[in-house]
């Protein structure tokens, strides 16, 4: 059973994110959390991880724009975090455009457990070292959903942690329960960072909530609630203007809100 009211604790705790985030979406992910009610960090200095990470309630590391230094970075906040109980959310985007962003996102891996990894389709077929279907940092072939919840159920095993597995239907499984949350807006696909964001709920969610396996489903139903009022509220106009509504809906929805239209179904455990 799960407690909505991980929303409500959220805005009223305001967990500290230290998000290393990339690039391209560092902006919009500091701006989400907020919206939430969560208070993000945006550090990226080699030379202060430790300390960062020592008072955040939640670590989240995403690896869209890597290079060796981010790497290095991710690995010391991942076992710094660990070490001390934290929960770790890693984004390994775009793990399978590449060999050497595998090999580093893989010894990530090594070196620490996330409590959470938010992944795509091409990703987690990347991860469990399946020929992989991404155009960059995208997932362009679709799945069955019998196959989706295997591959996340496959990952969760590998490293035994929670996978969030996301798409037109998200997949969250621990390898033991798997659920599937339905919903949101095919507009998604055309924000840049949108996954990035989700990883961040998957943050403020985790700092609330002890149970990693919760605080992934949770966000997910957010997410995907946000999305249905951010395409409700822009009907006829464009994705700009869609963009700007995710933000709104994220300020407004509430515990109440999330629970009565969060659509979650269990398929196993």
């Amino acid at each position: 059973m799960l407690d909505f009211n991980g929303l409500t604790r959220i805005k009223e705790e305001r967990p500290l994110l230290h998000c290393v985030s990339n690039i391209v979406s560092a902006n919009d992910c500091a701006n989400l959390a907020l919206a939430v009610g969560a208070s993000p960090m945006m550090a990226q200095a080699l030379e202060e991880m430790t300390e960062i990470t020592a008072i955040s309630s939640a670590t989240v590391l995403n690896t869209g724009t890597p290079d060796r230094e981010r790497f290095a970075v991710c690995r010391i906040c991942g076992q710094a975090a660990q070490a001390i109980g934290q929960p770790v959310i890693l984004d390994p985007v775009g793990v399978g455009a590449g060999s050497w962003r595998l090999k580093e996102v893989t010894g990530l891996l090594e070196s620490f457990r996330p409590s959470i990894i938010r992944v795509n389709l091409g990703e987690a077929e990347a991860l469990c070292r399946r020929k992989g279907y991404e155009q960059g940092v995208d997932s362009t072939v679709p799945a069955a959903p019998e196959k989706r919840a295997a591959l996340a159920n496959e990952l969760a095993c590998r490293y035994e942690t929670t996978v969030l597995l996301t798409g037109d239907e998200d997949v969250v499984s621990d390898g033991i329960d798997t659920l599937v949350v339905t919903g949101g807006s095919l507009r998604m696909a055309r924000v840049t960072g949108t996954g990035c964001m989700l990883s961040v709920l998957c943050g403020a969610f985790a700092a609330v909530e002890s149970d990693a396996f919760a605080a992934a489903a949770l966000a997910s139903a957010y997410w995907k609630l946000c999305a249905e009022r951010a395409s409700e509220a822009t009907q006829g106009r464009g994705i700009g203007s869609f963009r700007a509504e995710l933000m709104n809906a994220a300020e407004q929805i509430d515990a109440k809100a999330l629970e009565a239209r969060g659509n979650i179904r269990t398929i196993s455990g």
